[in-house]
């Protein structure tokens, strides 16, 4: 097998986050279930948007935000995403870039603008997210370089882009160009209304094509139709090689054939903002498990740099991690 250039390449939604802290009552007052994604148009959220207080805007994406998170844990990370050549593009490809992420995509001359989420943050950390996605939609297998999937020890799809029908296409793509190298495909299932809305494929997608999968507990939940981790650990187990599900407090699960892993969380002094907890987890999973790392000591450095990301405003790392790394458990 040949080297790799990079050891994740991660495929997903290229997104400028625009995060407000608010209060439930202004979830009830707007018809907003907490805790979960919805897609809308750009009107709908300019709207939703005009009612909030200050915002801070930072770049975003599940797949985007782990690769910042695995760069920043020195190792080698790439994405691949659309965004439009407008002044949002420009921040998100500068910042992704400023994490130490190669980002090649080229940016689109026309078409809709760079995909926007509105991140409603509330008193007990939980995100509501409200995402217009722009030019994220026409994220198609042109948009992928597959020589760079090849040269990826693992590539990263993020569960979000399978609402898009030629992002769909990318990912088969994709994850055909990888198999051939002798790579690993990961999946990401992202959000339970994700799940609902893709139970059937996402099912035949992972049994044919996924190595490494993804998952909170309330999405492998969903993807099962069970009401017990015990029960849905015991269909993912013949679904994919590994399966690592987060449990929030609970910390997180590894099921691996016959083997489970439970590792606990890491400990948390208070939860400020619990957007891209489970992109870091991936991040440091991923990262470790590409350093040779096994499965509990992956998921225990996954569960560090959750654990730092929900003490903080943003999904991504605002200080020095590498420090996480020592002092792991082989």
């Amino acid at each position: 097998m040949s080297e790799t250039a990079f050891d994740v390449l991660g495929i997903g939604n290229a997104i400028v986050d625009i995060l407000v802290q608010t209060e439930d009552d202004f979830l009830d007052e707007n018809g907003l279930t907490k805790g979960s994604m919805a897609l809308t148009s750009a009107e709908e959220q300019t709207a939703l948007y005009e009612k909030t207080g200050q915002a801070i805007e930072s770049s975003g994406g599940s797949a985007a935000n782990t690769m910042a998170g695995i760069a920043a844990l020195g190792s080698r990370a790439a994405f691949a995403g659309r965004v439009k050549d407008d002044q949002l593009g420009r921040v998100f490809m500068h910042d992704i870039r400023a994490a130490g992420v190669t980002f090649d995509s080229p940016a689109a001359e026309d078409g809709p603008s760079t995909a926007t989420c509105l991140v409603l943050i509330s008193p007990d950390g939980q995100r509501t997210m409200q995402t217009y996605l722009g030019a994220c939609v026409n994220f198609a297998p042109a948009d992928l370089s597959l020589d760079q999937v090849a040269a990826s020890e693992v590539t990263y799809l993020e569960g979000y882009l399978w609402d898009s029908d030629s992002a769909r296409e990318a990912f088969f793509a994709a994850a055909k160009a990888a198999h051939d190298a002798g790579r690993k495909v990961s999946l990401s299932l992202s959000d339970p209304f994700c799940v609902d809305r893709h139970r059937d494929g996402f099912l035949e997608f992972c049994r044919e094509h996924v190595d490494i999968l993804f998952a909170n507990e309330d999405e492998i939940l969903s993807l099962y139709q069970c009401d017990s981790i015990d029960a849905a650990a015991a269909e993912v187990k013949d679904l994919v090689e590994t399966a690592a599900l987060t449990r929030s407090a609970e910390g997180s699960l590894i099921v691996s054939g016959a083997d489970r892993i439970a590792v606990p969380a890491a400990p948390v002094e208070k939860v400020i903002d619990t957007t891209g907890a489970g992109d870091a987890y991936a991040a440091g999973f991923l990262a470790a498990l590409t350093q040779g790392r096994d499965h509990k000591t992956a998921a225990q450095l996954g569960g560090l740099l959750a654990a730092l990301i929900i003490q903080q405003i943003g999904a991504r790392p605002s200080a020095g991690v590498q420090h996480l790394l020592s002092g792991l458990d082989d």
